[in-house]
């Protein structure tokens, strides 16, 4: 390590930024933040080779993408305090469990900042003054370009519809409702220390559910020791966690979570897989009961690969734990084909669509 900090360039109102910053914050390591323009955010896609935020650079002049990587090169060097769970099931199912906090909390995130008309021109307007700000328009017209692109991208092309949006509402309204007697009970999702975990879940409920209109007034009557949670992590620094001990295995009141993730999101990674493998442009499937049809995923794929690599690594009876927390392997055990992509290093990452 060195006394120069990193650079984060990225938005302080974007999903993956804010999971990046508390890491950086909780883990003590020193960094000044840089707000994107278009001209930023195309100089960092040139260092990459990937348009996302946000991008890191080193003190030594290197460059990190991909939080996932990121924090995972963090916790592979040991520095303390360690985030990643003592046993190896916690750490399996910490791992599983910010994937899906990433992605699979993705659609719900991003339909509430953009299928609601106060959300939408709130954040819209927010997008044209900092990260459209060196575009030569008056900001109505920024505004009005962004807030249609977003609704494009993170609505329509994210196979959201009229039919299947209430079941959007219902997805995040269920996780709260998991969420919520978890996090009464105890500090953080493992225990008295955050994981990997925490820093997933703090990437849709920072920036998103705790911030835009909608879905905060939601989270504020339905949620409230979710909210505290998210200031609670927001505010961690070596100092607070101090005393805290590292986790090991989730609690008990996580596995409704965990059941309801093996049984929706672990067949949609399955069903995403066998796309990407015959080249299909689109990917058709079942969550929460409602149908929905979006765009292939190689980035999920290969992180799919990924967590099937590290649950081969467990032992059979360690395996069999995970299986029961999740009401069954759900695909993990190796079924289907292997493209022989691999999960990215904190370097360049298969293109994904996910930039806010």
């Amino acid at each position: 390590m060195t006394d120069q900090p990193y650079e984060l360039h990225g938005l302080k109102l974007s999903y993956f930024t804010g999971k990046l910053e508390a890491y950086l914050r909780a883990k003590g390591i020193a960094f000044t933040f840089v707000e994107m323009d278009t001209a930023d955010f195309r100089r960092c896609a040139k260092e990459t080779g990937v348009a996302q935020m946000p991008q890191l650079r080193t003190p030594q002049g290197d460059w990190l993408t991909d939080t996932t990587a990121i924090m995972a090169r963090f916790e592979d060097q040991g520095m303390e305090p360690q985030f990643r769970p003592l046993t190896a099931t916690g750490a399996f199912l910490s791992r599983l469990l910010e994937d899906a906090f990433d992605e699979w909390l993705w659609r719900p995130a991003l339909y509430y900042r953009w299928a609601f008309e106060e959300d939408s021109r709130l954040m819209g307007r927010q997008i044209a003054r900092t990260m459209l700000r060196d575009v030569p328009a008056p900001l109505w017209i920024r505004s009005l370009v962004i807030t249609t692109r977003q609704k494009r991208e993170y609505l329509r092309a994210d196979g959201v519809t009229r039919d299947n949006g209430p079941t959007v509402e219902g997805h995040y309204l269920a996780v709260l409702d998991m969420l919520e007697p978890v996090l009464a009970a105890q500090a953080f999702l493992f225990g008295d220390r955050p994981c990997e975990a925490d820093f997933g879940l703090f990437g849709p409920m920072f920036r998103h559910f705790s911030h835009d209109p909608t879905p905060a007034a939601i989270l504020r009557e339905r949620a409230p020791n979710v909210l505290a949670w998210t200031a609670r992590l927001w505010a961690a620094t070596p100092e607070t966690l101090s005393g805290s001990l590292r986790v090991g295995d989730p609690p008990g009141d996580l596995d409704p979570l965990l059941r309801c993730i093996g049984a929706d999101y672990l067949p949609y990674l399955a069903t995403n897989l066998a796309a990407v493998a015959r080249h299909a442009p689109k990917v058709s499937f079942e969550s929460f009961g409602a149908r929905f049809e979006i765009p292939a995923s190689p980035y999920r794929a290969a992180c799919w690969l990924d967590l099937r690599r590290q649950f081969a690594a467990l032992s059979p009876g360690e395996q069999s734990a995970v299986s029961a927390r999740l009401g069954g392997a759900g695909g993990l055990d190796g079924t289907g084909p292997d493209l022989g992509l691999s999960a990215p290093a904190s370097g360049r990452r298969i293109a994904n669509r996910h930039w806010m």
